[in-house]
């Protein structure tokens, strides 16, 4: 399942204030992945802009890997940026795919779905609608 939100704010303000909104909500930064760019360099161009970062909460993350190092395929999360159909798109993976691929109680379930909240909940500092699919 992939989670999204879309809001009329321009992409590129989305992407400015990213960093400080990310903080509010426990996340940080690590990296980013402008693909329009890099695959043009490979000399595959694509006509979207699409921009992928790994965002990381890092209390979240030593409880993760800690408890189950199985989940480190997921980690950190990405959240993808990109235009469609003249909004900017904010997608991720549903916390929903990665909690069901791995054995674990329910305590630990919680705890997870609580930092996908916290996730949801910085994806839509600029909403106007959430789209799940």
């Amino acid at each position: 399942m992939i989670y999204k939100t879309t809001t009329n704010m321009n992409m590129s303000r989305v992407k400015e204030e990213l960093e400080a909104k990310a903080k509010e909500f426990g996340f940080g930064i690590l990296k980013s992945y402008a693909f329009q760019d890099i695959l043009k360099e490979k000399g595959f161009p694509i006509e979207q802009e699409v921009t992928v970062y790994e965002l990381c909460n890092p209390a979240a993350a030593q409880k993760v890997l800690s408890e189950i190092v199985e989940v480190s395929v997921y980690l950190p999360c990405r959240l993808s940026i990109y235009e469609e159909n003249g909004k900017t798109v904010l997608a991720t993976m549903g916390f929903e795919d990665m909690l069901g691929s791995v054995e674990i109680e329910e305590s630990f379930k919680l705890f997870m779905s609580e930092i996908f909240e916290e996730l949801k909940a910085l994806m839509n500092a600029w909403n106007e609608s959430v789209i799940q699919s």
